[in-house]
């Protein structure tokens, strides 16, 4: 134990403060920080001294948690724009499936109607799908009629052509 003993010792260096107040102060924002006055002070000093060397590539604690409040500032912003911008995509995408599901909507129509691909591409690569399943694939919440309505008007018209055949399975692709 000797020899620990006088290993802290030339570690070891006394410091005398000009006021009580000032030591005060140290040890209440040591406490603050959940480190030793030691630890505290040595940090300090090299922040300190590594400014003097590296001048302005070295960053001290208190500039890199500045920067930090500031980088996670700019990240929730960004996760804001984020969250704004895939409510407008999916508002839109939304719109867009409407606007082309429109003319398998009306009874009507008279002209050329555009199936959608996204149905094709759906039966050949998985053969056969139920409607909850279909709806599901496509983000068509059940609760669209007018979607709803719309394809299974695609439906029809894709069995009508013998691409599809209605089995107790759901729909199976004969293309």
């Amino acid at each position: 134990m000797v020899v620990a003993k006088g290993r802290l010792k030339e570690r070891s260096i006394y410091v005398y403060l000009p006021s009580v107040g000032m030591a005060d102060r140290w040890k209440e924002l040591a406490d603050k920080s959940g480190r030793t006055i030691s630890k505290f002070v040595a940090e300090h000093v090299e922040n300190s001294l590594k400014q003097e060397e590296e001048g302005a590539e070295y960053k001290s604690r208190a500039e890199l948690i500045r920067l930090l409040r500031e980088k996670d500032e700019e990240v929730s912003k960004l996760q804001g724009e984020n969250r704004l911008m895939k409510e407008l995509a999916e508002r839109l995408d939304k719109e867009l499936r409407s606007y082309r599901l429109q003319p398998f909507g009306q009874a009507g129509f008279q002209g050329i109607r555009s199936y959608d691909r996204s149905i094709v591409e759906l039966f050949k690569r998985e053969g056969v799908v139920d409607s909850d399943r279909l709806l599901q694939k496509l983000g068509i919440d059940p609760r669209e009629t007018d979607a709803v309505k719309a394809i299974d008007a695609q439906l029809a018209g894709l069995e009508a052509y013998g691409l599809l055949e209605a089995t107790a399975r759901g729909w199976r692709w004969r293309g």
